[in-house]
């Protein structure tokens, strides 16, 4: 492993374990909690599979202003004082403001803390088998999971996500929606998630979406993921 990240993958780990031993933390905060969070790595860390320049843009620009006007959206409303998780469990009720970038706000922060450099993280032989018994194979799961990314007509995610009975699904969302909204297709609690927007792989990958959804299991940080599945897994027993 590149020393450069290890103190930092360690802490990563750590904070993980801790951080989803229930819900997470960000659907318990209110909208006028809510702080921009720092990235969790440099932006070069995840190359050469996430270029630089994409995640600073990304980052910097992209996320920033989505949770600028999810506090605008949200500021002086009966909005302000509710959670983010009840928020998404009402968003059909509130203003296309609020599901645009709220949404794009605990997306993007879900997404940076599903990727780690590569090589940091590897995924555990249980949660392989946990993967294998729902889907077949691993083979089978990344062909459903990449088709999913690589089929969402226009912007979009890709998701593994754990539904009320506790049993894993693949599923994709337009725009900035997720599966914790009330308006899903299929409803759940995400544990893995991949930004298929153009912002996210366009610099580097132009119009080759398939070629950014095959390069991003490269980046993959499996221990926050298989923490996000206890955690989903514990609140359905």
């Amino acid at each position: 492993m590149n020393t450069k990240y290890f103190s930092l993958i360690v802490l990563s780990s750590v904070v993980a374990g801790q951080a989803f031993a229930g819900e997470d933390p960000l659907l318990k905060t209110t909208a006028a909690q809510a702080q921009f969070p720092e990235l969790p790595y440099p932006y070069d860390a995840l190359e050469p599979y996430v270029d630089k320049m994409t995640m600073e843009i990304h980052y910097s620009k992209h996320h920033k202003a989505y949770y600028d006007n999810f506090l605008k959206a949200t500021q002086g409303t009966e909005m302000e004082k509710m959670t983010i998780g009840d928020i998404f469990r009402q968003i059909s009720k509130f203003p296309a403001a609020v599901r645009n970038n709220g949404g794009g706000f605990y997306n993007h922060v879900f997404f940076w803390q599903n990727m780690s450099p590569a090589g940091s993280s590897s995924i555990s032989p249980a949660f392989e088998k946990i993967l294998t018994a729902r889907f077949g194979s691993m083979d089978e799961f990344r062909k459903q999971f990449g088709d999913a990314a690589k089929t969402r007509f226009g912007s979009g995610w890709a998701w593994l996500s754990v539904d009320d009975k506790g049993e894993l699904f693949i599923s994709s969302t337009p725009n900035q929606d997720n599966p914790l909204m009330d308006l899903a297709d299929k409803k759940g609690t995400p544990v893995l998630g991949i930004d298929v927007w153009e912002h996210a792989y366009y610099l580097k990958y132009q119009n080759r979406r398939p070629d950014y959804v095959e390069a991003w299991w490269k980046v993959i940080n499996w221990q926050v993921v298989e923490q996000r599945y206890k955690a989903a897994v514990k609140t359905t027993e």
